[in-house]
C-alpha cells in the first residue's frame, strides 16, 4: 500500500472518508489509559498532525504505550472523519510498527523552550513547531522568488563563490587559502607570498554576486543571482549574520526607478505566495510570534510602498521631535532606529529612500549630475529597517576608474569589471536583498539566527 502524507489528508480529506490509510512519521505527543491511547503523529509535510488512536487489540499495545516522544513509527489503519470534533478526522490504527525509539532525554519535552536554548541544538530546533514554520516559510519564499524572476525571463546565474576581488569594497572578507599557516611562503619583503597558494593570487569568499551578475545581464539582459554570501564583520547584532544568502536581480538598459518597481512587484509577489500556500503556518506566526503580523503584512501586499530622497529622509526625521541615538545630518548613514521610524512612525508602510551621498555608498553606483549623491536606493520595512539595497551602476569607465583609483582600490583587481564598460556598455541597475532578512519580515522572527538552519556568526560553527 502507498504511503499517504498528512498534507494530503488535510488538503483531500473528502477522499480518504472510509479508507484504510498507511502513514508514517514522528510522535509528538503520546497518551494512554489501560485500555486506548491517543497519538500526535506528525510526517514533516504539513504543519499540523494527525490524531492516531490505538487500543489493546494491538499485540504491541503495551509497548507502543511506553514510546518516548520523537520516536518513528508507521501507520496502519482506517480514516475516521470527524467533522464535529475539534480535529476534522483521526486514524483508528490496525497496525502500528515501531521504526526506531527515541531516548528519554530527548531535550525537546512538551514544554516552552528559549529560542537562546534552541540555537544550541540546531540539528533539532526543525522538530519545534517554530521552526517547522520558519524553515516551511523560508523553502516557499524561495521558490516563489525563483518563480517570479523565472516567470519574466530573467536567467539566473550562478556567481562565484570563491572571487578575487571585493564587491562592496569594505575589505571584510573570509580569506581562502591552501598555505600551512604553521610554515608560510615569503617574498622578497618578508610578506606572505600569495603566488604559491592555490589560485596564485589572494582570493575570498564572495560578499555578493553582483558584478556576475553585471557581467551576465550585458548579454542576458535580465538576470539574477540567488545564493552564498560572506562577511567577516565582527557584529553580534539581531541582523547580522557572517553566512547568508542574497538574491540580486541586474537588468541592462534600466535606470534607479525601473529597479524599485521591480523590487516592489517582488516582495509583494513573494507576500502573497507565502500567504497563499501557508496559512497554517502565518497565522501561527500570528497568534504566537508577532501579533498584528497579518495585518502588516496584507497592508505591504496592498498599498503603494513610499518614495523619498535621503534629504528629505533627513529633514523628516529632523522635523520629527523625536530624540534618537545616533545623530541625523546630512551626509551620515541612516541607522536602523532612522530606517524603523521612517517606515513605521511617518510613511507607515515599506519605503523607498534614495539618492544617498557619494561617500556612503559602493563605489559601482553611478553619480547624479549633483555631484554629491549617487543613483542608490534602499527598500526600508516596519520591523527590520533596511531590506534592499540598490542602485544604477556607473556605466561610464572613465567615473568608475577614477572612483576605484579614489578609493585606493586595486585597479588590477577590477580589470574585467571595467572592461565591460569598454564593449557596448550601457546603463544598468541591480539590487540587493538579504534572504534572512526577508525571512524575518515574513515571519516576525526577531533575530536572523532563528530563520537560517545552521547559523554563522562570530563564534559560532558548531554544526
Amino acid at each position: 500500500m502507498k504511503q499517504a502524507l498528512i498534507k494530503d489528508l488535510y488538503r483531500n480529506t473528502e477522499s480518504y472518508i472510509e479508507q484504510v490509510v498507511q502513514l508514517s512519521g514522528w510522535i509528538r505527543t503520546i497518551r494512554d489509559s489501560k485500555t486506548f491511547g491517543f497519538i500526535e503523529l506528525n510526517d514533516g509535510s504539513f504543519f499540523k498532525g494527525v490524531q492516531i488512536v490505538f487500543d489493546e487489540q494491538l499485540e504491541n499495545f503495551k509497548e507502543l504505550t511506553k514510546l518516548p516522544i520523537s520516536s518513528s513509527i508507521r501507520v496502519k489503519g482506517d480514516f475516521i472523519y470527524t467533522p464535529q470534533a475539534k480535529q476534522p478526522f483521526e486514524i483508528k490504527a490496525t497496525e502500528i510498527i515501531i521504526e526506531g525509539t527515541s531516548n528519554v532525554d530527548y531535550p525537546l519535552q512538551k514544554k516552552r523552550h528559549s529560542f537562546e536554548y534552541l540555537r544550541t541544538i540546531a540539528h533539532l530546533r526543525p522538530r519545534t513547531n517554530t521552526f517547522n514554520a520558519v524553515f516551511r516559510v523560508r523553502s516557499l519564499a524561495s521558490y516563489a522568488i525563483h518563480k517570479f524572476f523565472q516567470d519574466k525571463g530573467f536567467v539566473y546565474v550562478h556567481s562565484p563563490i570563491i572571487t578575487g576581488s571585493d564587491t562592496e569594497g569594505a575589505g571584510e572578507m573570509f580569506r581562502v587559502t591552501t598555505l600551512d599557516m604553521d610554515n608560510l611562503p615569503k617574498n622578497e619583503e618578508g610578506k606572505t607570498d600569495v603566488t604559491q597558494d592555490f589560485f596564485h593570487k589572494e582570493t575570498n569568499l564572495t560578499v555578493s554576486g553582483q558584478l556576475s551578475a553585471e557581467a551576465f545581464a550585458l548579454a542576458f539582459r535580465n538576470v539574477y543571482t540567488f545564493g552564498p554570501t560572506f562577511r567577516a564583520e565582527n557584529s553580534n547584532t539581531a541582523r547580522h549574520a557572517a553566512e547568508f544568502w542574497m538574491i540580486e536581480p541586474e537588468l541592462a538598459f534600466a535606470e534607479l526607478p525601473d529597479i524599485m518597481d521591480l523590487a516592489e512587484e517582488m516582495v509583494k509577489y513573494v507576500i502573497g505566495y507565502v500567504m497563499e500556500q501557508a496559512p497554517e503556518e502565518m497565522n501561527f506566526f500570528n497568534s504566537f510570534v508577532e501579533k498584528g503580523l497579518l495585518d502588516r503584512l496584507n497592508l505591504a501586499h496592498t498599498a503603494d510602498f513610499g518614495r523619498v530622497t535621503y534629504s528629505e529622509a533627513i529633514e523628516l526625521l529632523k522635523n520629527s521631535g523625536e530624540t534618537f541615538a545616533y545623530p541625523v545630518e546630512w551626509g551620515l548613514d541612516l541607522q536602523t532606529e532612522h530606517e524603523r521610524y521612517l517606515c513605521e512612525k511617518i510613511f507607515k508602510r515599506p519605503v523607498f529612500v534614495t539618492d544617498y551621498p557619494k561617500e556612503i555608498k559602493a563605489f559601482y553606483m553611478r553619480l547624479n549630475e549633483d555631484n554629491k549623491t549617487v543613483a542608490a536606493t534602499d527598500l526600508l520595512v516596519p520591523g527590520i529597517g533596511e531590506l534592499i539595497g540598490g542602485s544604477q551602476r556607473e556605466e561610464r569607465e572613465e567615473i568608475l576608474a577614477e572612483k576605484i583609483k579614489e578609493l585606493g582600490m586595486s585597479e588590477e583587481d577590477y580589470w574585467w569589471y571595467l572592461e565591460l564598460r569598454k564593449y557596448g556598455g550601457t546603463k544598468h541597475s541591480g539590487y540587493g536583498l538579504g534572504f534572512e532578512r526577508l525571512i524575518m519580515y515574513l515571519t516576525g522572527m526577531a533575530n536572523i539566527r532563528d530563520v537560517i538552519p545552521f547559523p554563522r556568526t562570530t563564534g559560532n560553527a558548531e554544526f
